[in-house]
């Protein structure tokens, strides 16, 4: 267990981020496919668990491999060895053994792959192998995880007959299909929308080319939530980038709505705040961006915004139920969070820290990491505090950088 507090509520200085985890994957698995040695092309590689995970198992030639608990792993994976020779059995952790992957592997059953549940039918573990798949077009489901999607676009220009996927009902995550197909199409691959709802993908092969991984918009949430909750931030983030594959980059104008100014400079964005009200009230969709839905709740509770949450849908099949962890943590320190229709959470409240409260993570990396900005309000703990090693494993360590204690007990 961690306890973490600051003195005051100050943050001045400068960080280097993580390279973006959601980027360095998909390079990792098309140089790979691309036949080249990824380190010798990609700089600023992630350095997170399910980076260090996706490297071993694209590197392990052995028959069975686990992904443990990293969901975009496990079906980049499911995709990739279906591509491979022989037969694969892939598995996970026991809450990965929990996380749907049916319509993934309907999708890959038709378009000529051979995948076996060996367990509860529609989830993991996988038996792998057998046919190869030839292309052509699919239809999947487009409101579960856009990782199932990637995953088909990611192996498309492998395809004899390539790949026409389409989307049915209204995408999650969108921009990192997006992110898929600019990264598809800067190694050599053509792959674009040709309608509303349908991608296209040409049968050829990834080409090698340099590229440095821009830093994780993800991991930048956290500080620009800390800048809104402190007296005063002048804080660089580098690495990041105006134009950047990340649909998470919607946080600097989320933050703006606190009166966290973001500049962008030649190396990175410089955040700036000097106080602020606080919105009145706010109506925030996390569609496009679930993975800082944990991070702007956390926000909105700490300042005392009553907010509504919707798009909210996947976050129940994430690392923990992240709603259910959402409304047990938040209720510690007496906010509510209601349902109030489909897919969508009133918040109201505001944290209450007197009693210094300890947070679960749920082996949940971005639990911990959301809670951990109210160490600004008061002194807090954070429960398995290594949780961060999945996406951010120096996390802590640059929150004592930047003047935080941090100290297990």
């Amino acid at each position: 267990m961690l306890r973490l507090s600051k003195s005051n509520r100050l943050l001045e200085g400068a960080l280097a981020l993580e390279g973006s985890k959601s980027i360095s994957n998909r390079a990792l698995l098309m140089l790979t496919l691309a036949g080249a040695r990824a380190e010798e092309w990609l700089s600023h590689l992630a350095t997170a668990k399910d980076t260090r995970i996706m490297q071993a198992l694209l590197a392990q030639p052995a028959a069975t491999y686990d992904a443990g608990d990293a969901g975009t792993v496990f079906r980049f994976m499911t995709a990739y060895l279906c591509l491979q020779p022989g037969d694969q059995v892939l598995t996970g952790s026991s809450r990965m053994l929990e996380r749907p992957i049916a319509p993934l592997v309907d999708a890959l059953r038709a378009l000529g792959a051979d995948l076996e549940y060996l367990g509860q039918e529609g989830f993991p573990p996988l038996r792998i192998g057998g046919a190869r798949p030839r292309g052509g077009a699919v239809s999947v489901r487009a409101d579960v995880s856009s990782q199932f999607l990637s995953a088909l676009l990611l192996i498309g220009p492998y395809l004899t007959d390539g790949l026409e996927l389409s989307l049915q009902g209204a995408p999650v995550s969108r921009p990192y299909l997006d992110m898929t197909l600019r990264m598809m199409r800067y190694f050599g691959a053509p792959a674009d929308w040709i309608h509303a709802d349908t991608i296209r993908v040409l049968p050829g092969a990834y080409r090698p080319r340099r590229l440095r991984v821009e830093a994780d918009w993800s991991a930048a949430s956290y500080w620009y939530a800390m800048a809104a909750l402190s007296d005063r931030t002048e804080l660089v983030l580098q690495g990041l980038y105006a134009d950047s594959l990340q649909g998470d980059a919607v946080i600097a104008e989320m933050a703006a709505a606190f009166g966290v100014a973001t500049q962008y400079e030649a190396d990175g964005v410089r955040l700036r705040y000097a106080g602020a009200p606080a919105p009145e009230s706010l109506d925030l969709n996390f569609l496009d961006c679930p993975d800082i839905a944990q991070t702007l709740a956390v926000l909105c509770a700490g300042r005392g915004v009553p907010a509504r949450l919707s798009g909210l849908a996947t976050l129940a099949i994430k690392e923990t139920d992240r709603i259910a962890a959402l409304q047990c943590e938040l209720n510690k320190v007496g906010v509510q969070m209601k349902p109030t229709g489909t897919d969508a959470y009133q918040l109201s409240g505001r944290a209450d820290l007197s009693k210094h409260p300890v947070f679960a993570t749920y082996g949940d990396h971005r639990m911990a990491m959301a809670f951990a900005p109210l160490a600004l309000l008061g002194p807090i703990g954070i429960e398995h505090p290594e949780v961060v090693e999945k996406s951010y494993p120096d996390f802590w360590e640059r929150l004592r950088a930047l003047g935080f204690a941090c100290a297990d007990f």
